[in-house]
């Protein structure tokens, strides 16, 4: 994949997560086994789409990055994003925080990971 279409993916998956974890977050978080029974829950779930939302404009409005050092550091970061990603959402796994469709999380992670430090590598 060139640059415009790895940023445009991230963008597209995390601006999606953003929109579902802000506006319906009371019924996508059981199906990973973690209740939004509170309004804290609750609040923390749409903190979360800050967060997302400002990786998918990054990535949005840097997709037209040409190859070079800045392109690099974008896609160490992403790398590193992502990293953190796998960790913190294995980690929920492995404790028994996420269950069901939480062993998805840390595969997804995973995979945005490989993506960017196969595009990091391009550069």
């Amino acid at each position: 994949m060139n640059n415009s279409q790895i940023l445009t993916l991230h963008a597209v998956i995390y601006a999606l997560f953003a929109l579902v974890l802000f506006f319906i977050p009371t019924q996508i978080w059981p199906i990973y086994g973690v209740e939004i029974n509170d309004q804290y829950a609750l609040f923390l779930s749409q903190h979360t789409s800050i967060f997302l939302a400002g990786i998918a404009v990054i990535c949005f409005l840097l997709k037209d990055i040409d190859k070079g050092t800045l392109a690099k550091k974008l896609f160490i970061a992403l790398f590193i994003t992502n990293l953190i990603g796998v960790v913190i959402t294995l980690k929920a796994a492995f404790t028994g925080i996420l269950v069901g469709l939480g062993w998805s999380d840390p595969v997804f992670f995973a995979f945005m990971a490989v993506l960017s430090v196969r595009q990091m590598m391009k550069q």
